[in-house]
């Protein structure tokens, strides 16, 4: 948009001494003519937009022009810029780049703005989840239905639901939407997802019971397993689980309660410990244990 683009240059005749009208013009992917046509709007609003000639010419703002500070505190600008950078790692849309820019300013007596907090929420999927991210966004926007296969503990489907939000929570990406198949809501891994594609079908949001708009609930059955951990592993379980999640026991051994809601889940972990973890408790993980131990043993003979 035209206001986006004025807004833009703004920020970034603020931030630098000079630029030339080619620059912003590769920048907001635009004719030079177009910027500036631009320039002289700005000017109109009262910007002194000043054009310097010769060698390191180029277009800047007239010295002692500053931008105002009082509208956000260090603090407050250090939070929002986390947050949006924090969402451009998953997100190719050219709008946050945009605002970064016109937040984050280079010159030391505007304002200063830390970078010492980065946080990436993508996963080994960069492209890929950014893509189902602005198809479900789109989706979500525009009250239109979905369709994708899905990869579950409980094996493979197709689905088809109405996308209401997406979320980051436990580690991972989620889609919270009203599965036709299963006639109510559910959650969906977004890594699981494949082959997503959006219908031109529309639906009317449903009313979602309070209930079940907390995510908790959806992993809320909780089971226990008692094991004995070698402390070779402790880094393990201290970097899944934190470091009071355990106790050492007389034998200099970790007495750790493992507990889970996901099966498969619950034995890949066990499983990860090889001959370092023993288990306590239940009788019936024990015995999947040793099937599932002959069975590789068998696979091996």
């Amino acid at each position: 948009m035209k206001i986006d683009r004025l807004l833009g240059i703004i920020t970034i005749l603020l931030n630098n001494k000079r630029i030339t009208a080619k620059d912003l013009a590769e920048k907001f992917e635009v004719s030079i003519r177009t910027i500036y046509r631009d320039i002289e709007n700005i000017c109109l609003a009262g910007i002194p937009v000043v054009t310097y000639q010769g060698g390191g010419g180029g277009i800047g703002i007239a010295e002692g022009y500053k931008l105002d500070k009082s509208i956000l505190t260090n603090d407050e600008l250090d939070n929002i810029i986390i947050g949006l950078k924090s969402i451009e790692s998953i997100s190719n849309n050219t709008n946050i780049e945009l605002l970064l820019e016109k937040l984050s300013p280079k010159q030391e007596d505007i304002i200063s703005v830390s970078n010492n907090i980065y946080i990436d929420l993508t996963s080994f999927y960069k492209t890929n989840l950014s893509q189902k991210i602005n198809l479900l966004r789109e989706a979500i926007n525009r009250n239109l239905e979905v369709y994708f296969d899905y990869f579950s503990s409980k094996g493979f489907s197709q689905r088809h639901i109405e996308p209401y939000f997406i979320t980051f929570k436990w580690s991972a990406w989620y889609v919270f939407g009203y599965c036709k198949l299963r006639n109510d809501f559910r959650l969906f891994k977004l890594n699981r997802i494949s082959d997503l594609k959006i219908t031109d079908r529309t639906f009317r949001p449903r009313d979602i019971p309070e209930e079940r708009l907390n995510l908790d609930n959806y992993f809320n059955s909780e089971k226990i397993i008692t094991m004995l951990v070698d402390r070779s592993y402790e880094y393990k379980i201290v970097d899944q689980y934190g470091v009071g999640s355990y106790e050492i026991t007389e034998d200099n051994r970790i007495k750790f309660k493992l507990i889970y809601t996901n099966y498969q889940y619950a034995m890949e972990f066990i499983l990860s410990l090889g001959d370092k973890v023993h288990i306590l408790s239940p009788d019936s993980i024990i015995e999947d244990l040793k099937k599932n131990s002959k069975n590789i043993l068998n696979m091996y003979k």
